[in-house]
């Protein structure tokens, strides 16, 4: 059967493909984790079982993680209306950076015996990771899990999630895979063997055209899994943000990415961002992501490629929005619901100068937490300011590498599959980024935010927009007064200067 027979209505549906069919998840305890499971149960109410790969968390036992888990958004629809659903879920104690994943020989055995698809998305999707823990827990982790993989004789498809930014030295990233210029089993075998001061001082060396260790690890690990010989599909998504429409519109939980940025705009914390404000930013909602995922599972499994399915999961322009459009839409719909607690005024804008921004970061970032810390501690209070200015620093050098850039992702993957999808199922694993209305979307994503990742109530909304109104005023007046003080030294300067220069033309006159 070729990718071309797929267009046809003899195929099965996403649903029917996946029916009695048992699957392995890793990280399914994170962002996209917890949608991709909830997807499945939601929207393939026949599937086998679900096993989900658990390490102990904070002294909290695997079992226990998921009863926590199951109580969150993603699964309320689903206790609600078809709670038996959610006893597919299995538990299998493990973790992916460990040879063998700390399998029991019991779950070994029935992972091998019972297990057609496996969704691998375990990461750590840090950018400012020592290259030590990048390496063993995204590179050493897909090998790991590649290892159990080999050994399903049933294996039917190996989804591995990576991300569109996992080549960032080629302007235009193609559906197909990279080698690297160092290969995977070489930097595994450094990370062993060399001790921390060497490996720090190796890493801008072994990094070569990689911004940060998180891409060079994901660029690494594609790398294992192209040449693995299994049925594989890798999915790279791009930004992936809050929901669109599952488990409910503007659903998120992290703070990552845009919606750290978010909230720190929205508190009046973070007044620049250096970012080319004309630059498209590609960004993914979640339940979109997850939707492709998931059908990138079913292209796998029917076609059962010789050579891996590459997917660029992302917005290419299709619906484009840049980043100044995002920022504008986010500032007016964030002073309509603004959050609670803000520091000031939200302000500020995005350049793509760096003196510009820099003095921003000096007067407005850095001068004003000291200031503010030193009154804290005068009034016998404890500061905070000063650490976390310099944690947004640090996380907005890290970003602007990403704001500053602009690629070209081919997505001509994801398009065809849509179209050989059912009707139905382009309805239910929906992917269509031109479906879209940003304005509705950012306002979701703000209400998300004020609710799952703040936890404010909507009836703190009246208090936050007086609060609001106080701190407009009096960034008001600070402006002004900055505005005069300005002026005034100014003033003050070109007096004297022209005295001086009067001066001047008088003695030469003489």
């Amino acid at each position: 059967m070729t990718e071309a027979n797929l267009s046809t209505d003899t195929v099965p549906s996403i649903s029917e493909w996946f029916r009695k069919r048992n699957v392995l998840v890793t990280g399914a305890t994170g962002f996209m984790g917890k949608v991709l499971l909830s997807k499945l149960l939601s929207s393939c109410p026949e599937i086998g079982q679900i096993f989900i790969l658990v390490r102990e968390k904070k002294g909290v036992d695997p079992g226990s993680r998921l009863t926590s888990i199951i109580q969150e958004e993603p699964f309320r629809l689903l206790r609600e209306s078809n709670p038996e659903r959610l006893k597919k879920l299995f538990v299998i104690s493990g973790d992916t950076t460990t040879e063998g994943l700390g399998l029991s020989t019991a779950n070994k055995e029935i992972l091998i015996n019972d297990v057609s698809v496996i969704f691998h998305m375990a990461a750590n999707v840090r950018f400012d990771l020592p290259l030590r823990t990048a390496i063993n827990m995204n590179t050493r982790g897909t090998a790991n899990v590649l290892s159990l993989a080999k050994q399903i004789s049933q294996l039917q498809a190996f989804i591995h999630v990576s991300t569109a930014y996992c080549q960032c030295g080629q302007a235009i990233l193609e559906e197909k895979a990279y080698s690297t210029p160092i290969p995977p089993e070489t930097v595994l075998s450094t990370v062993e063997h060399l001790d921390d001061d060497m490996l720090e001082l190796m890493t801008p060396k072994l990094l070569g055209d990689q911004p940060n260790t998180y891409a060079f690890s994901k660029a690494l690990s594609e790398d294992l899994v192209a040449r693995s010989g299994l049925p594989i599909g890798v999915a790279r998504p791009s930004i992936v943000v809050a929901s669109w429409k599952e488990p409910a519109p503007g659903w998120v939980e992290n703070m990552n990415g845009p919606t750290g940025l978010m909230i720190g705009a929205g508190k009046g914390v973070i007044r620049s961002m250096l970012c080319n404000k004309d630059y498209l930013s590609d960004f993914i909602p979640c339940d979109l992501a997850v939707n492709a995922i998931i059908a990138l599972a079913w292209s796998v499994g029917l076609e059962q490629p010789s050579e891996p399915f590459f997917m660029n999961v992302t917005e290419s322009g299709e619906n484009p929005i840049s980043w100044g459009c995002a920022l504008e839409t986010g500032r007016k719909h964030a002073l309509t619901y603004p959050f609670s607690g803000p520091l000031w005024y939200p302000g500020g804008r995005l350049t793509s100068s760096k003196i510009i921004h820099w003095f921003v970061i000096i007067f407005l970032h850095t001068i004003p937490a000291y200031l503010l810390d030193a009154l804290f501690i005068i009034t016998g209070n404890k500061p905070f300011l000063v650490k976390i200015q310099s944690r947004i620093s640090s996380g907005l050098e890290l970003l602007q590498y990403y704001t500053t850039k602009e690629w070209i992702f081919r997505n001509d993957r994801l398009k065809d599959m849509q179209q050989r999808l059912r009707s139905s199922d382009r309805e239910i694993f929906f992917m269509n980024t031109k479906d879209i209305c940003w304005d509705d979307y950012i306002l979701n994503y703000i209400l998300g935010t004020r609710k799952y990742c703040l936890k404010d109530d909507p009836s703190t909304l009246p208090q936050a927009r007086r609060v609001f109104a106080y701190l407009y005023v009096a960034d008001l007046f600070v402006r002004i007064a900055f505005g005069i003080l300005i002026a005034w030294l100014v003033y003050s300067w070109i007096i004297p200067f022209k005295a001086t220069s009067s001066t001047f033309v008088e003695v030469n006159e003489i």
